[in-house]
């Protein structure tokens, strides 16, 4: 937890410095999942549940930590997060559950901009 509080004011820092150069809306990149929803919707287990509950909290930093990254970097670190997020699904979901959860991912990130 404290571990978590001190990279997000780390991340808060680097994007004031960002600000200078460029705005970027850092709610764009925040992925924030209602796990209610998303375990329905998939027909998690309670096991999955807690596995899929951990690699979106990981996801989510890795989507604002490229929010305050350079322009240049930005796009590879979204890559590289995408990646990272659909090897985790992928090692606990079913193959029906995961081609949901792929869909889900995909409309998102076309619906907020990030696959530009």
């Amino acid at each position: 937890m404290i571990l978590s509080l001190a990279l997000m004011m780390s991340m808060t820092m680097a994007f004031a410095e960002n600000e200078e150069n460029e705005t970027v809306n850092v709610e764009t990149y925040r992925f924030d999942v209602n796990m209610d929803r998303l375990s329905y919707t998939l027909g998690l287990s309670s096991d999955q549940r807690i596995f899929v509950a951990d690699f979106m909290d990981a996801f989510s930093l890795d989507m604002v930590y490229a929010a305050c990254a350079d322009k240049e970097d930005r796009k590879a670190l979204v890559d590289m997060a995408i990646k990272r997020n659909l090897g985790a699904a992928r090692s606990m979901l079913t193959k029906k559950q995961y081609h949901k959860y792929l869909m889900l991912l995909n409309a998102t990130i076309n619906n907020r901009g990030l696959n530009k």
